[in-house]
């Protein structure tokens, strides 16, 4: 019974590929063959169980796992990919290939057990791999033993090469580095074992495959920080030169050597956060993201092929089996027997005592930064966002005594990530500027701490709209101005003289975030702003007639002034917004009598879609600067449908905005179609 997430091979239009299942009932089994064209079938396996290709029987997933858990669950070949003269060559199953790889018998695996149940790796144990070696098939468990063990030969190589070419005798060496002599060979070594690691990520069942229009290719391991079962899984040809293979593996690694300073030196160590400084310095941090990353867990996948490759180089620090975890800062509740109090104590405590160490070894006079990409997905209970991970950040922070003072957006998270397609993933890191709260810090209350975060927030928020921060981003940067607001007192006091807490602050930097956004709407006319409050309610669904007059009458406009201006449609006693795909594909806004800022941002959302950026920009004839408030208007309705959870139209909004800059820079370079026309943009 074959379990397939998806049988497509290629989905670039004209030349889809994919797998055509055959179930063959004489035999007893299921064949492959490969097809091209539209009608590639569904796969047979979700997130809620699975079905029989041969009876349609649908398989819960509490069966699926008792089988891998009995060893009763195997792999077999779907398709081959290889290198034509013109791209990617689809080919069927092929015996010999299967018997070769069935043939393969590695001469050790990595016995250490998968940790449990920690949810960055727990799948793999649900499904019978136990072991970290059970990631892996028999031929890719030869590979990564053999390049693992080469390191050890070609260490031997290299000792013999650089006494011939007398530099050892020059003491080329790393500081600190194990014995002069033995120095060069033991930092080649390093960077070899650097390979077996990272061809792991490539070579292994969990690996998958793309095919998706822009990437035809085989995706790593750890494609986002977990490791989740795979059904259907890509294995890479390490001797080939295309995605996963040694060659690139070995380009990958030697970009980063080559970028390396050679004319200066630095130092790294490996020391604990929450002990006292050895020095002072200037300090940067990228704090763990309280649950959400097992760290520790996830780096045994690579730990145990370094430790194979690094034994005899590295004897003090890969003397574990595994990594260590009892110290780790992320609040895991495994380590705690399940209590997740505990977890979130040994987080606050441990992060609070970090912060203050950063503190006492930051040069005076200077600024502490801390990178911060984690997205506030709660819900604290009014509808409005919240976040543990920000506030048990934001609490350790302030309990150093630490102020922010001010917000860097920084564009870090590379595009194409396995949770960006489709989705609405963070596009940046948030840093933020802090410095030590001076101590003689005054109280304030809650009206004047409301009243300022008011007064100050929204020329913030401007001055990030300005700078085309990504409205997926936006919640996460306001935090920085407004926890700036909130870090410059000592105590902000409540009306029932408690102290407000962190996360009442958050509530309320959201809801001042909610209301500027709200305020922006004054840069929109009446049917704009009418379009956006029947959105906000209704989506695209039809609403009774008498409601949308009454709507129309409060935002100063008319039913037949929204037909007119063709944002909706209207039937016998019902009214709708008109979808993208309705919109006249003629539609030329320099002849639109009744231009609004809704078709506009509609407009360009479906030309960005469908021709991309030069689409879009070859919109920008429409006068008014309908362009940059088209821009505004695409952050107000991508926080109503990540309000409503409508993913679709919140990806289309985020991506109107992430590509604004090169829509600008590509309409420039346009022509003038007529004198005396203004641009979009």
């Amino acid at each position: 019974m074959p379990l397939v997430r998806s049988f497509a091979l290629s989905t670039k239009k004209g030349k889809e590929t994919w797998v055509q299942p055959i179930v063959d009932r004489k035999q007893r089994r299921i064949r492959f063959e490969i097809r091209t064209g539209p009608g590639c079938p569904e796969g047979t396996v979700g997130r809620n169980g699975a079905v029989c290709l041969a009876t349609g029987t649908p398989v819960p997933l509490s069966y699926i796992r008792a089988e891998g858990k009995a060893g009763r669950m195997g792999a077999q070949l779907m398709a081959i990919v290889a290198e034509g003269s013109r791209g990617r060559i689809y080919l069927p199953p092929n015996g010999e290939h299967e018997r070769v790889a069935a043939s393969a018998v590695p001469p050790w695996m990595p016995e250490e057990e998968v940790p449990t149940p920690s949810h960055d790796v727990d799948r793999l144990p649900m499904y019978g791999m136990r072991r970290w070696g059970d990631s892996f098939t028999s031929r890719q468990l030869v590979a990564l033993c053999s390049l693992s063990d080469l390191v050890a030969e070609a260490r031997a190589r290299v000792q013999v090469d650089a006494e011939t070419a007398g530099m050892l005798q020059k003491g080329v060496q790393l500081t600190d580095f194990g014995s002069k002599p033995d120095a060069y060979p033991n930092a080649v070594s390093v960077y070899l074992s650097f390979l077996a690691s990272r061809e792991a990520d490539f070579l292994s069942s969990l690996s998958t495959w793309s095919s998706n229009k822009q990437n035809e290719l085989v995706r790593g391991t750890f494609s986002r920080q977990a490791l989740a079962m795979t059904w259907d899984f890509a294995e890479a040809n390490p001797f080939a030169s295309s995605t996963g293979s040694l060659h690139n593996v070995v380009d990958m690694i030697a970009r980063v050597i080559d970028g390396l300073p050679a004319t200066t030196s630095g130092s790294v160590s490996q020391r604990d956060a929450t002990v006292p400084p050895v020095s002072r310095g200037l300090c940067s941090t990228d704090p763990p993201y309280y649950d959400n990353v097992g760290y520790a867990d996830l780096s045994d996948f690579f730990y145990v092929w370094l430790r194979r490759s690094l034994k005899n180089v590295l004897p003090i620090e890969t003397s574990t089996l595994l990594s260590p975890k009892t110290q780790e800062l992320i609040a895991s509740p495994h380590r705690f027997g399940g209590d997740k109090r505990a977890a979130r104590e040994h987080f606050e405590r441990g992060l609070g005592v970090a912060f203050a160490r950063i503190r006492e070894a930051q040069i005076p006079g200077y600024p502490i930064t801390a990178f911060y990409a984690f997205r506030q997905t709660e819900d604290s209970g009014d509808g409005r966002l919240a976040s543990t991970g920000w506030e048990t950040m934001l609490e350790g922070l302030l309990r150093a005594g630490l102020s922010v003072h001010g917000t860097w957006p920084i564009r870090s998270e590379r595009g194409g990530r396995t949770n960006d397609i489709g989705a609405n993933a963070l596009a940046s890191s948030i840093v933020l500027v802090c410095r030590a709260r001076p101590e003689q810090a005054s109280l304030t209350t809650r009206k004047d701490f409301v009243a300022t975060l008011k007064a100050e927030l929204p020329w913030a928020l401007r001055h990030l709209q300005q700078g085309n921060i990504a409205p997926v981003d936006l919640a996460q940067a306001a935090i920085g101005p407004g926890m700036g607001v909130f870090s410059r007192y000592s105590r902000i006091v409540e009306a029932d003289g408690s102290t407000m807490t962190i996360r009442t602050a958050l509530g309320l930097i959201n809801q001042a975030l909610d209301e500027t956004l709200a305020e922006q709407e004054a840069d929109f006319e009446a049917e704009t702003r009418w379009a956006l409050a029947w959105f906000e309610q209704y989506g695209l669904s039809p609403a009774p007639f008498g409601v949308a007059e009454t709507l129309s009458k409060a935002k100063n406009t008319a039913v037949n002034g929204l037909l007119a201006a063709g944002i909706i449609a209207s039937k016998p006693g019902k009214v709708r917004l008109l979808d993208r795909d309705e919109l006249p594909l003629a539609w030329d806004p320099t002849a639109d009598k009744r231009l609004t800022v809704w078709e506009v941002t509609q407009y360009l959302i479906r030309a960005l879609q469908d021709g991309g950026e030069i689409r879009a920009a070859e919109l920008r004839q429409v006068g008014g600067g309908l362009g940059e408030t088209a821009r505004e208007l695409a952050y107000r309705l991508y926080t109503l449908c990540e309000r409503r959870k409508w993913a679709k139209d919140a990806l289309a909004y985020n991506a109107l905005v992430v590509s604004w800059p090169e829509i600008v820079r590509l309409a420039a370079e346009l022509p003038i179609r007529a004198s005396g026309q203004q641009t979009l943009v």
